[in-house]
């Protein structure tokens, strides 16, 4: 049986295998997504002691984890536009700074996130 075929347990096994390829790639190839994740490791357990309740604690850590997220899926837009060709094209171009605004975006989320929790809190 071959990788592609794969079913069951296997299959779930292999997916695992190619997600982990996915972040190691990202990791080394993108700046942004390794300030991202470095990050995450001071503001995570700050989100889990700074949140009230599990909805608190669970909105700001989600919220920073959909950062990483989106970068990922900006990091494999601009691959497959990249691996199309690198001439200058509108609708790469327009890929491109879609992909980018969808990060921006997940960023705004996440500080309006933490504005909205952590605010009242000070006053």
């Amino acid at each position: 049986m071959t990788k592609g075929k794969s079913k069951g347990w296997r299959r779930v096994v292999y997916a695992f295998g190619y997600s982990m390829k996915g972040f190691k790639a990202c990791f080394e190839l993108e700046e942004a997504f390794r300030q991202e994740v470095f990050l995450l490791i001071p503001l995570i357990p700050l989100g889990l002691w700074l949140g009230d309740s599990a909805v608190e604690r669970a909105m700001l850590v989600g919220s920073l984890l959909i950062v990483p997220i989106v970068e990922l899926l900006n990091s494999a837009i601009e691959a497959n536009v990249d691996r199309v060709g690198m001439e200058r094209n509108e609708l790469s171009a327009r890929a491109k700074d879609i992909a980018s605004a969808a990060v921006f975006s997940s960023i705004v989320f996440a500080v309006v996130v933490w504005a909205l929790i952590l605010i009242p809190k000070l006053f």
